[in-house]
């Protein structure tokens, strides 16, 4: 008889995911199966699930992509991993390997990339197959709870702030203080940045004092420009914009300073207007940034493991996923849910 597992699966857009008795898939030639312990959910699941964005994924489908568990099953072929490791099912599922961007350390924007819970089923499930080339290694003493968020909104807001190429001792914007955000106020001052912190809602911006901020701005009592060019002395020299909220984006590249970089990585639907003049004439650079290479996982896990970044989570069963979506749409998610299997 074959075995069933639990999976929770996008039927239909916009509609509740059922939560489904299915077989628990084998490995084919170069695959793994992982058995899940804990799964972070994030925005992006959201959209997934609503099919948000231009490119859709097609349901049925299992999202997540901060999927952790160990190996119980490999595949033909597969020498990287071994069976007791303890992996992550990311975002960037897979790659081609061999393109321009791959060769380059960008393989996020590979056009064969496939991307976990999305074009593959992920991490809602108790088990996953993966790729073991493109897989996270969990280091030791670094728990799958712990380490089910810096796999996508860990590394997310860790390769933003690199590629806002700010410098220890400048100052660094962060628009949004929740799941992404918290974490990279962390991230931020380990890599010796001055923080100020930018929200809506005074329990986030509180946590982000808590957390590390230097400066805190309410963009919805303030004038969150304004305010963080005055505390900067003339705008971040970094600005990381986490929100998914098209205010925010505005907002953010008018805290950059003269020079600076604003970097996107929430990602709302929709457009922003961008002020022209100011772009050019200050010579700012507005940069879109998309998770990270495997490198940056590493580094963004090490950063974890050393206790110099945690996540605050949330724990919640399989089974409570839409009521986690609905509280994620109407923004009463504070930090991050991660699911527990054990749960």
């Amino acid at each position: 008889m074959t075995k069933k597992m639990k999976a929770a699966v996008v039927v239909e857009f916009g509609k509740p995911l059922e939560i489904r008795e299915l077989d628990i898939p084998s490995p084919g030639a170069g695959q793994i199966l992982v058995k899940t312990e804990a799964c972070g959910v994030c925005h992006t699941d959201l959209h997934a699930a609503n099919g948000d964005w231009p490119l859709k994924p097609t349901p049925p489908f299992t999202p997540g992509h901060e999927g952790i568990g160990l190996v119980t099953e490999i595949g033909e072929g597969v020498t990287s991993v071994k069976v007791g490791d303890r992996v992550g099912v990311p975002w960037l599922y897979s790659a081609c390997g061999h393109c321009e961007f791959c060769l380059s350390a960008y393989e996020p924007v590979c056009p064969d990339a496939e991307f976990g819970g999305y074009t593959k089923d992920g991490g809602f499930a108790e088990y996953i197959i993966a790729d073991p080339n493109y897989v996270a290694h969990v280091p030791a003493g670094l728990s799958a709870i712990q380490a089910a968020p810096i796999i996508c909104a860990g590394i997310t807001t860790y390769k933003g702030i690199k590629e806002t190429e700010a410098k220890p001792g400048q100052w660094i914007a962060i628009s949004g203080c929740g799941g992404l955000g918290h974490l990279a106020i962390q991230y931020a001052k380990a890599m010796g940045l001055k923080v100020c912190a930018v929200d809506i809602d005074e329990g986030k911006l509180k946590h982000a004092t808590e957390v590390g901020a230097d400066a805190v701005v309410n963009a919805k009592t303030q004038n969150a420009a304004e305010a963080v060019k005055e505390i900067t002395g003339g705008g971040a020299h970094g600005v990381l914009i986490t929100a998914p909220s098209l205010p925010a984006f505005e907002q953010g590249v008018n805290m950059t300073r003269k020079h600076g970089t604003c970097a996107l990585v929430g990602l709302p639907p929709g457009e922003f207007p961008t002020p022209l003049f100011d772009v050019v004439a200050n010579c700012i650079t507005i940069k879109g940034s998309f998770v990270g290479n495997r490198k940056d996982m590493a580094e963004a896990l090490d950063f974890a493991a050393q206790g110099k970044v945690k996540a605050d989570v949330e724990l919640q069963p399989l089974t409570a996923i839409n009521d986690i979506f609905e509280r994620l749409e109407n923004g009463k998610v504070p930090s991050r849910v991660v699911i527990d299997f054990t749960l």
